[in-house]
């Protein structure tokens, strides 16, 4: 049987889609040449690929299993056979994911989106929550860009460090950590609330009092940090945070934030993604423009350091 390899890439719209519609839509043909690919691919792989349940279609386990894969192999056709071309993005035509923690996702988001569309209007991007679990979505091409506080530890993703930030601590207005200085015996003693996306009540943070001989009170925990400051206003809860996401809440929520009375590290930002995108032009130009939103929106009063956001749950 003689392989045609257009149908690699009607099969990653598909797969990418979830509908011939969808798919005919993206690779700008009709709906019944998509609906004719779709049967050509089932003759080729023995497979469904994509079966009807109610009004939408669902991939079969064997499509879930190829998905990555021909996403991958779709993507380094791309990369070799353009890799000659200069970038047009005004005509450039791609759907990228950014997954980011939320206060990153919330402060930068909207900006992100605006500069995209300033210079490439073809070009969609999500912007999906965090997983609850580390999953390997950057790894298997479904996720283009991720942010963290930690360096990866597998050899194909590669990362860049784009800056760091202090922890500081944010209550409402009129809370009593604000009358007086800030001690390490009354932070303590107050009610804390982490951050965490498997709901755990323990952090560095308690590490570190621990070493200093001391244990704060939490009485809760917080799957984003956007929640935890919706929460702050009206209670007495004391949140922990990196400087800038409360930054960014400070007008719209009217939080005060102290000094933590806690000698902490510095806590960096990196942005990572796949090595299979290091040479892929639009992916450069994605991660060099989410790099300048990010650090033009978190811009210290001074240039000595880029306080940025960072993933304080785990």
């Amino acid at each position: 049987m003689q392989l045609d390899l257009n149908l690699l890439t009607a099969l990653d719209a598909l797969l990418e889609e979830g509908s011939v519609t969808g798919a005919a839509a993206r690779l700008h043909v009709t709906a019944p040449a998509m609906s004719r690919s779709l049967g050509r691919i089932r003759k080729a792989t023995g497979d469904q690929i994509l079966v009807r349940t109610g009004r939408s279609m669902v991939p079969t386990p064997r499509a879930l299993a190829l998905r990555a894969q021909v996403h991958a192999l779709v993507q380094q056709a791309h990369q070799l056979l353009s890799a000659q071309q200069e970038l047009d993005l005004a005509g450039l035509e791609r759907v990228f994911t950014v997954r980011w923690h939320d206060a990153l996702t919330a402060a930068c988001g909207t900006a992100l989106i605006t500069a995209i569309h300033r210079q490439a209007p073809g070009i969609q991007l999500r912007l999906p929550a965090e997983s609850g679990t580390d999953t390997p979505e950057l790894r298997r091409g479904e996720v283009d860009l991720e942010s963290s506080s930690s360096r990866p530890t597998v050899p194909d993703i590669r990362h860049r460090l784009v800056g760091r930030d202090q922890l500081v601590v944010a209550v409402r207005p009129g809370h009593p950590l604000t009358e007086g200085p800030l001690s390490l015996e009354r932070y303590a003693a107050a009610e804390h609330l982490t951050v965490s996306r498997r709901g755990r009540l323990r952090d560095p943070i308690d590490d570190a009092l621990t070493t200093c001989g001391h244990e704060r009170r939490v009485v809760g925990a917080a799957p984003t940090a956007a929640f935890a400051l919706q929460l702050a206003p009206n209670t007495d809860l004391v949140l922990t945070l990196p400087d800038a996401v409360t930054r960014a809440a400070r007008e719209q929520l009217g939080l005060i934030t102290l000094p933590l009375p806690l000698q902490m590290p510095a806590i960096p930002l990196y942005l990572l993604w796949h090595q299979r995108y290091a040479d892929d032009r639009a992916h450069t130009w994605l991660r060099d423009l989410a790099t300048e939103t990010v650090q033009a929106l978190f811009a210290p009063p001074t240039t000595s350091q880029l306080p940025l956001t960072f993933r304080t749950g785990q």
